[in-house]
């Protein structure tokens, strides 16, 4: 970029710096968002240099600027509190508690915790990570048989801290999603 062109642009930027930047703060949620719109409108105004009016109407131009940078935050941010609910609402009906499972999530915590860390790591690579024998025993360092009889063992244990617990459930119930999503 030629000195002429930095010189200008430099200009507007001292000049219209503060307002900008009030402007953006008086329609953003956050601080950081305000500097998030603010930084946007002076990276135009400085691809666009040779675009910007001379004295005061560059403010003005930059007031138009800021204002579509604003809009394009806003249905941004939009868009994300939407995949937010979705993704709530995915995560509630994959992992909330159901109605007729009568089995309550804080006993099955409590067992859970009375068990090994070992035994907690074996389950929790199971259900929650979905892994099978084979990946268990490549992720842990161990022989395939060896993760067949220490699972197996685990789940009789829990099983056991299950019943001490007097959580009772039957073979339809389900603790995870049977398939989860990538």
């Amino acid at each position: 970029m030629n000195d002429e062109r930095l010189a200008r642009f430099e200009a507007v930027y001292n000049q219209a710096y503060g307002r900008i930047t009030a402007y953006a703060a008086r329609r953003c949620d956050s601080p950081q968002d305000a500097a998030d719109v603010v930084a946007e409108t002076f990276a135009v105004a400085w691809r666009r240099v040779d675009e910007l009016p001379a004295g005061a109407e560059a403010t003005l131009w930059l007031y138009g600027v800021a204002r579509k940078v604003l809009a394009n935050h806003h249905r941004g941010d939009n868009r994300r509190r939407a995949r937010m609910v979705e993704l709530d609402a995915e995560l509630a009906d994959l992992y909330g508690d159901s109605l007729d499972s009568g089995i309550e999530r804080a006993a099955i915590g409590q067992a859970f915790r009375t068990l090994s860390d070992d035994d907690r790591e074996l389950l929790s690579l199971v259900a929650w990570e979905g892994l099978d024998r084979e990946e268990i025993a490549t992720a842990l360092g161990l022989s395939r048989n060896a993760v067949r009889i220490r699972l197996h063992r685990a789940r009789k244990r829990f099983s056991r801290a299950l019943a001490e617990a007097d959580v009772h459930f039957t073979s339809d119930s389900r603790f995870v999603p049977a398939e989860r999503p990538l």
